[in-house]
């Protein structure tokens, strides 16, 4: 009966992965991961986001020179809003533009206001004014 030797037996034991080091192994690559997919759906979002952002700015200023283009109505509570494209870009957007006078009665000047809403959610405001020239 031949006795083995310290080296052999210390090379024998780590001939392959345990379980337990198989287990850690996968639960750090799972960790992993989900940090990956986590940080992936927050940009998704914030694009989202901020394409939401551009649309309604953008659709906010052109009826803002859509207003300051139309004649002026003394004592005016609205303004009806530019038609808005028809494109994928601007479905379920909608406009909302209201007028003050400035001072009572009205002397030429009203602060104009567009609101603007996506999905029935207001996204972005935006004020201006409007001088009958």
């Amino acid at each position: 009966m031949r006795v083995p030797t310290i080296i052999q037996a210390f090379t024998s034991r780590e001939s392959g992965a345990t379980f337990i080091e198989t287990l850690v192994g996968l639960a750090v690559l799972g960790a992993i991961a989900v940090c990956f997919l986590s940080g992936l759906v927050t940009t998704s979002k914030a694009a989202f986001i901020s394409d939401e952002q551009a649309t309604a700015e953008s659709l906010a200023r052109s009826q803002v020179e859509w207003v300051q283009n139309a004649s002026y109505s003394y004592n005016a509570t609205a303004y009806s809003p530019a038609p808005i494209h028809s494109s994928k870009d601007y479905i379920d957007y909608s406009v909302n533009i209201t007028s003050a006078p400035l001072n009572n009665p009205d002397d030429g000047i009203q602060k104009i206001t567009v609101t603007v809403t996506h999905s029935g959610e207001r996204v972005i405001t935006l004020e201006s004014y409007k001088v009958d020239r």
